[in-house]
Parts: C-alpha cells; structure tokens; sequence
C-alpha cells in the first residue's frame, strides 16, 4: 500500500486516539446533526487564503468518515494548485480533469488509499480554464455518477478570494466548512470569503477555528461553530 507523504497531515488514520482526532470525529459529528431537513453527502471546507490548513481538515475529515464505515471519495477540485495526489503519493497523470474531457474511464481515475473506504480522485492535468471546467454540465452529470458509487464525497477546492472556483464547486455540495486560520487572516477577509460563498447560496454549516492560541503546544486542534441559518 502506498503510504501518506505527511504523517502530521493524516493524524486520524496514524495516531486515532490523539484529541487532535477525537476532534475531527467531533467535526464530523456536528456536520452529521448540522441540518433535519436533509443527509449531507457532498461537502466541501473552503478558506479564504492559502495556508489556513483547508487541505489538512478536508482530509482528515474524509477519514473519519471513512472510518465509520462509509464509502468515501475525496475529489480533488483545485485544477490550479492541487496537491491531494502528493499527500497520498498518487500520480496526477490522470484525473478529474480527464473524465471532464472525456478521456478516461472513472475505474481509470479514482485511486484507492491506504485507508480504508477512502478513495480520491486527483485533479488531473492542469487546463487554461479551470473555473469554466467546474461550472459545466459535465462536472455536474459527473457528480450524479459519483453520488450512486460512494457514500460521502468531499472536496478540496483553492481558496475563496482567490479565483471563483470554490464558489462554483459550492453549488454542488449540501454544505460547506470554512476554515479560518486564527491570528493569521483578516477578520474583514474570513467576512468577504462569507459574502461569496452567501452570493451562491452555499449552505454555510460552520467554521473550523485552526492554531486557536488556547490549544496545547504546537498542535493544530480545531473547534466548530454551528453557522447561521
């Protein structure tokens, strides 16, 4: 089996029993109970600027659920910088990008992990025009497939402010989580990223506070709020 690059970035699967992981599973928890009216099965975890740990929360997320049993894809969305396929040390040959342009087969495309249940699709190469990629009829039939092979689908996306991809990926999902990097990122910005995402409608269900300056040592734990309605 191919093993995780970062053991630091995929603590749920190699040291579950840390609280680092007890609050991912929490995480998980709390978007599970996040809304009545409806199972959410497609999620995304956005951020307003790089570096606020979106990546590292989207897929520690992915293996909680994975963990509990559920049958999970992790989609690799960001078509500018995507690094999913490094942290898990796949080839990014092929991808999400060559089933949207109709060059390979899905069994050809999604990779299977050393976690079980879990299994990613990377971005694929790089095209000149990755939002217009994502806001097709194709993404979106590509999608409907996915929903019938996989219990739960999630996706890394860039960051908000930087290019619209993210809010077009949000369309899709029954929710999304912002990551918010404490200390790092202007509260007018973590605002701005809210605004966008409100724009499209996104169903907001919480924020992720990371490297709260409360939490022990060096570690990254993370804290959820429940978004307003």
């Amino acid at each position: 089996m191919r093993q995780p690059s970062s053991e630091h970035n995929l603590v749920t699967h190699v040291n579950p029993k840390s609280p680092i992981s007890e609050a991912y599973r929490s995480l998980r928890t709390n978007i599970q109970f996040s809304t009545l009216d409806h199972q959410i099965r497609v999620l995304m975890v956005a951020s307003a600027k790089s570096g606020e740990g979106k990546t590292t929360t989207i897929t520690n997320l992915a293996v909680t659920y994975a963990q509990e049993g559920k049958k999970v894809l992790l989609i690799d969305a960001d078509l500018r910088k995507p690094s999913l396929h490094h942290l898990f040390q796949q080839s990014n040959r092929v991808g999400l990008t060559s089933l949207l342009f109709g060059q390979h087969a899905l069994s050809e495309v999604i990779k299977d992990t050393n976690v079980d249940n879990l299994s990613i699709l990377p971005s694929g190469p790089i095209p000149p025009n990755p939002s217009e990629i994502l806001g097709s009829q194709r993404m979106q039939t590509l999608l409907e497939e996915l929903k019938d092979m996989f219990d739960i689908i999630l996706f890394d996306t860039p960051p908000i402010l930087a290019v619209t991809d993210s809010a077009i990926v949000s369309s899709y999902c029954d929710g999304v989580i912002l990551v918010v990097h404490a200390g790092k990122v202007k509260k007018s910005l973590v605002a701005k990223a809210k605004s966008n995402l409100d724009h499209v409608k996104a169903k907001l269900l919480g924020v992720v506070l990371n490297n709260n300056s409360r939490t022990r040592s060096n570690d990254h734990y993370h804290y959820y709020y429940g978004g307003n309605e």
